[in-house]
């Protein structure tokens, strides 16, 4: 298994549409399993393909839930459904979401707060489920890494201001950037 650098905000693969998988094979399975190390190594709750600057529509995540799902996994070409997203301002303290391609802050967002989420495995065999609270957050966030959507491009305007702000001044926003899990320094401080 590979660890791969996580790209960041910026470059071109985390602002396009993620395409297909037409293949389960091994190169699949052997990329699924180089996403897990990862996810590991950069302590994310999930990880997309596109994070690592691969266009196609894999992402896995690791997280304890209350849903009675297996707390690590992955899912192939998936589809979502939500339930409805509240109107209310999101909570600073409750809400904030993080990314590791915007490594080192976190913003408020408001998500729904149930999902049903499907897809496929490693193998190519259907995976259906529903997912509450942060661990549906954490589903819409990796799933929205596939439609070529980061979190900060969903963030009200106040908020949406201030990560503009921290991209400036990081020099995100430009391809070409990457931070290495396990090697620099974790930008969370896990």
């Amino acid at each position: 298994m590979t660890i791969h650098p996580v790209v960041i905000q910026g470059n071109p693969v985390l602002h396009r549409r993620a395409a297909e998988v037409t293949d389960f094979n091994d190169e699949l399975r052997t990329l699924i399993a180089d996403m897990h190390e990862t996810n590991t190594a950069a302590n994310g709750a999930g990880l997309a393909a596109p994070q690592i600057g691969i266009g196609l529509r894999v992402f896995v995540y690791a997280m304890d839930n209350e849903d009675g799902v297996a707390p690590q996994g992955v899912l192939v070409n998936p589809s979502l459904v939500t339930g409805k997203v509240s109107g209310n301002s999101p909570d600073p303290d409750d809400e904030a979401e993080g990314c590791l391609s915007v490594p080192g802050y976190h913003f408020p967002l408001k998500r729904a707060e149930w999902v049903r989420i499907s897809g496929y495995d490693g193998f190519g065999e259907k995976i259906e489920f529903e997912a509450t609270g942060w661990f549906a957050r954490c589903m819409q966030h990796e799933y929205d890494h596939l439609d070529g959507k980061l979190y900060v491009d969903k963030l009200v305007d106040r908020y949406k201001r201030k990560a503009r702000r921290v991209a400036k001044e990081h020099g995100w926003g430009v391809p070409g950037l990457s931070w290495m899990p396990g090697v620099d320094p974790d930008p969370f401080g896990h």
